[in-house]
């Protein structure tokens, strides 16, 4: 019995060359907006532009398959609370990073913003994680396509200002450290690099729904 992605390729070879300008669905070849979405390719690792009929075709949880449709799930957890002890036990040199599953290897990973993209922490994030009391929200992700996005402040920033996490779609978190790598001058990334960071948590928050860190929605 052939599979999604199978006739999705047949599709694609019986289609006429492309003629038209413009973005393109990765797996059926169909002309899609500036706004899409996307399917993760878990094995390889990337993130595939799609139509919504091919998306549709990857939204099942439980299903075995190569490639998961990326969900549209956006939360904040007003009962969040990490110290700067806990957040420096992951020896991550910024006080930003995203948190996903990543069910190719089994395990959770942490990857955090530079100028060269993503990098990842060699830690293992599950055991800080169920040492410091965040397993529980790890565990709310649903594998390889939704993120924890957590944000530390500065020591100078500390009585001020608490940390913030979100859970949301792991492309929302590719595109973010994306935009940073353009945008990085200097040491720390300069004036652009921070205006864009507080611009994006601003739309983070009024896209997310308030949640606790007990899974229910406030």
């Amino acid at each position: 019995m052939a599979g999604a992605y199978d006739v999705l390729a047949r599709i694609r070879a019986s289609k006429p060359a492309a003629q038209q300008a413009g973005e393109r669905c990765e797996m059926c070849a169909e002309p899609i907006a500036d706004e899409h979405q996307h399917v993760v390719n878990i094995v390889a690792r990337q993130l595939m532009c799609t139509c919504r009929g091919c998306y549709l075709l990857f939204t099942d949880p439980h299903a075995k398959l190569r490639y998961r449709a990326v969900p549209d799930r956006y939360l904040t957890f007003s009962d969040f609370a990490l110290d700067r002890l806990a957040w420096e036990g992951l020896q991550i040199p910024v006080g930003l990073a995203f948190f996903f599953r990543n069910s190719d290897i089994n395990k959770t990973v942490a990857f955090y913003p530079g100028p060269a993209g993503a990098a990842e922490s060699e830690l293992d994030v599950d055991a800080w994680a169920a040492a410091y009391g965040a397993d529980g929200l790890l565990r709310m992700l649903a594998d390889d396509v939704e993120a924890l996005l957590i944000r530390v402040p500065e020591r100078d920033d500390e009585l001020n200002c608490a940390a913030e996490c979100f859970l949301v779609p792991i492309d929302a978190c590719y595109e973010f450290v994306g935009r940073l790598r353009l945008l990085w001058r200097g040491f720390d990334g300069g004036h652009e690099v921070r205006d864009y960071v507080e611009e994006f948590f601003e739309l983070i928050k009024a896209r997310s729904k308030v949640a606790s860190t007990m899974n229910g929605l406030t």
